[in-house]
């Protein structure tokens, strides 16, 4: 067998309105929505001005966008592709989710870690990995 030294496709993207790219994320935030995610960061997160206004859902696009792999604000974008907004509600726009990051002082960063000991807690009650704990 012998490698082609053209490439034939020089691209591929993701554009199908009906599948959800990463679909293992389903089960992943209906965990995070069980133990209270959006909530958590909703009570404990105070980040001034309108880009701080529904902290929890834009907490937990973050973390969704995370899990799925994104690793940039650009990436965010995965989270409105295909049929994404079909099964999650509150798909931010990646500027939208940046304009909050920016926002953050290092008070915000010591808040959001009190959100994920708590995330941690609350997780740790609902998903036992050891018997009698």
């Amino acid at each position: 067998m012998q490698l082609s030294h053209t490439r034939p496709v020089a691209s591929a993207t993701f554009d199908e309105p009906n599948l959800v790219s990463p679909a293992g994320l389903v089960p992943i935030m209906h965990l995070a929505e069980n133990f209270g995610l959006a909530d958590l960061a909703d009570a404990h997160l105070s980040v001034p001005t309108d880009k701080g206004s529904h902290a929890g859902a834009k907490v937990t696009s973050l973390v969704g966008g995370m899990i799925a792999g994104a690793d940039s604000i650009d990436d965010m974008a995965l989270l409105r592709h295909g049929a994404m907004r079909k099964v999650f509600d509150g798909c931010y726009a990646p500027s939208t989710l940046g304009s909050f990051l920016r926002s953050f002082t290092f008070g915000h960063v010591r808040q959001l870690d009190a959100i994920a000991s708590r995330a941690l807690i609350r997780l740790s009650r609902q998903t036992p990995l050891q018997a009698g704990l």
